[in-house]
């Protein structure tokens, strides 16, 4: 079974202090529910229409895992830190085996 991720692309971050929150209380989460985070924070190098924008990359097990602990409860109540703070796009992708 392949791997599922999380891709987030934080297109604005207008309170850093939220954002910080959000940090602090979904990384625990993320990890209890099977989460590594393999990438975070702004690119080193933009190309084409890249935007410098921070990125976040998560690895699952598999896609119903990912999918799962996007959609907990625990995970929902970290994000309620995004409102007001930071404007974000979440895609969830299963890898290629």
């Amino acid at each position: 079974m392949a791997s599922g991720y999380w891709v987030m692309t934080f297109r604005s971050i207008s309170n850093p202090d939220g954002f910080e929150k959000y940090v602090a209380a979904a990384t625990p989460v993320i990890q209890a529910k099977g989460g590594r985070v393999l990438a975070a924070g702004l690119p080193d190098f933009n190309y084409e229409a890249g935007l410098s924008q921070n990125v976040a990359i998560v690895e699952f097990d598999n896609l119903q895992t990912a999918d799962a602990a996007y959609r907990s409860p625990e995970y929902q109540a970290a994000v309620r830190y995004l409102v007001g703070a930071a404007e974000r796009d979440v895609r969830i992708i299963e890898g290629r085996t």
